[in-house]
This record gives C-alpha cells, sequence and structure tokens, in this order.
C-alpha cells in the first residue's frame, strides 16, 4: 500500500509551505484545493509539421517530452502527451487544458490550468485534480514559413523549454 508515502509527500509539501502561486483568476486552482507538489520540468515541446485547419502551413503541438524535478534537482516524473505526467512513485494523472493566459515572455507558451482527466497508481498524483503550467521559458513552435507539409510531411521540430507545475488536490483529505 502507498498510503504511507503518499501522506509523507503531502505532509512535506505543506511543511515546505509550497503554497499557490499568485496567477491571474482564470488560471487559478479551484476553491478548496491545495498544491500537493511543485515540480520543475525541463525538456522539449514536439510540433509536426503539416497543413493547418485552415490549410495554410503550420507545426501543431504533438506532445510535450520533459523531466520533471524537485526543489533539490532530482528527477521525480516526466511529462509526456496527453497531457499526462508520471511520478517515479507510479503514479500517474492526465488531463485536458481548461484555461490559458499568454506568458509574460512573449517567446515562450502558455501558462495554463488543467483539469485531471485520469489516474493511475495510487502515488502522489493518484487525487491530484488541477495542474497549473507556470513561469514558462521557450517552447513556441517554429515559424510557419519552416514548414512545407509536401516537403517535410511529417517532419518534427522539437523546441526547447522549461516550465513549473503544480499540481493541487482537495484539501483535507
Amino acid at each position: 500500500m502507498r498510503a504511507a508515502p503518499l501522506a509523507t509527500l503531502l505532509a512535506t509539501a505543506y511543511a515546505q509551505g509550497i503554497t499557490g502561486p499568485e496567477v491571474p483568476e482564470a488560471i487559478r486552482a479551484p476553491a478548496g484545493e491545495k498544491v500537493v507538489l511543485r515540480a520543475h520540468a525541463s525538456g522539449a515541446q514536439i510540433y509536426v509539421c503539416g497543413p493547418g485547419a485552415d490549410g495554410k502551413p503550420q507545426w501543431t503541438l504533438k506532445a510535450p517530452d520533459a523531466e520533471l524535478r524537485d526543489d533539490q534537482g532530482a528527477v521525480i516524473g516526466h511529462h509526456a502527451a496527453g497531457p499526462s505526467w508520471r511520478h517515479d512513485d507510479g503514479s500517474e494523472v492526465t488531463g485536458k487544458a481548461a484555461a490559458r493566459v499568454d506568458s509574460p515572455d512573449a517567446n515562450s507558451i502558455p501558462w495554463l490550468l488543467v483539469t485531471a482527466t485520469a489516474h493511475a497508481g495510487s502515488g502522489v498524483f493518484a487525487r491530484v485534480t488541477s495542474i497549473q503550467r507556470l513561469n514558462t521559458q521557450g517552447g513556441q513552435p517554429p515559424i510557419a514559413a519552416t514548414c512545407d507539409p509536401v516537403r517535410h510531411k511529417g517532419k518534427e521540430a522539437r523546441v526547447p523549454y522549461r516550465a513549473d507545475y503544480y499540481f493541487y488536490a482537495p484539501a483535507g483529505n
């Protein structure tokens, strides 16, 4: 049973004073949720060249591919397509973007509020209900002019990015 490690992680998050960051209202976590984990991601946003909905060439997000690290820099998990997050304790959460705001850095991907849609395992991500992506650096798609769907059909571009992820669960459980 993994209840003890989960309780330890929750106690650690509260003991370290990890609180929800100040963010625009559109991407605030719902009332009654508390931060259970903060992770720093470093990796790539993977884009694919192809025709957009309007028929014009564009780079479309395929998936993120990033390591998740704790505040001390140790790898604690992975972020991938879904979007999904897998913790080294075996738990996973998958979500769907619920809201977004532009990053203060115009060259960086937007900040997001993600709502959990599925879980696996019984670790720290088992009870996560919301995820915020904040403090983004990089990750924007290449310019459309570099995409030629005829010559580069399916070509991928890996764009480096970094972000902080805040994972929330209902308070009091």
